[in-house]
């Protein structure tokens, strides 16, 4: 059982890193400052010296924070798939889904992630690789349980296939946002469930 100091110190980051994200989305990292931070979250500029060392540091947790909620919706995802009896490939459209649930339910910290990802000169710049790696890893290891029944052909590239599953529900995920609202999450994953499928060419 954890203590209300923990409970509360936990919802403070909670906090602290919504606001972040939403400035961080609209005005860039250089741009936001810590002031703006305290203030948007609601609390006294103190709070954030005495939750995260730095700006640099609060980023860093926030994108490890982040990652790890989505790697953690696509494992249950996955999980629950299994509970149920359904395949691998089941398992991968259903985190395909939950990907795309994350997304729309976090869409400023996707921006942040997909931008951040391809900088290379940033302080957290490992600690992004890491936790991307979690994500990837999981989509990997469904792969490659899916190889290993035979669902799936052994002239599969796990590595590579499970990061383009992820790069692909991550970017058409952002299209969707930004130039597709009104489409509803059903009709965008039944397109990139087709993909999976390998259904596109008509075969």
């Amino acid at each position: 059982m954890e203590s209300s100091g923990t409970t509360r110190r936990q919802a403070t980051r909670q906090k602290l890193y919504e606001a972040a994200v939403t400035l961080i989305a609209e005005k860039g990292f250089s741009a936001t400052t810590v002031d703006e931070i305290a203030e948007r979250a609601g609390v006294a500029k103190g709070t954030v010296y005495y939750n995260f060392k730095s700006k640099t540091e609060l980023f860093e947790e926030l994108l490890r924070h982040g990652v790890g909620l989505l790697t953690a919706s696509l494992r249950a995802a996955a999980e629950e798939t299994e509970e149920r009896g359904g395949t691998r490939v089941e398992a991968l459209d259903a985190m395909i889904r939950a990907g795309l649930a994350f997304i729309d339910r976090y869409p400023a910290f996707t921006q942040l992630y997909v931008a951040e990802l391809w900088r290379t000169n940033r302080a957290w710049q490992s600690t992004l690789l890491v936790v991307r790696q979690e994500a990837v890893a999981v989509v990997e290891d469904v792969l490659r349980d899916a190889v290993r029944s035979g669902e799936l052909s052994e002239e599969v590239d796990i590595p590579l296939t499970a990061a383009a599953l992820v790069g692909m529900v991550l970017v058409a995920a952002l299209d969707w946002q930004a130039f597709q609202p009104e489409r509803s999450i059903d009709e965008v994953h039944s397109a990139l469930s087709l993909l999976l499928h390998g259904r596109v060419s008509g075969h």
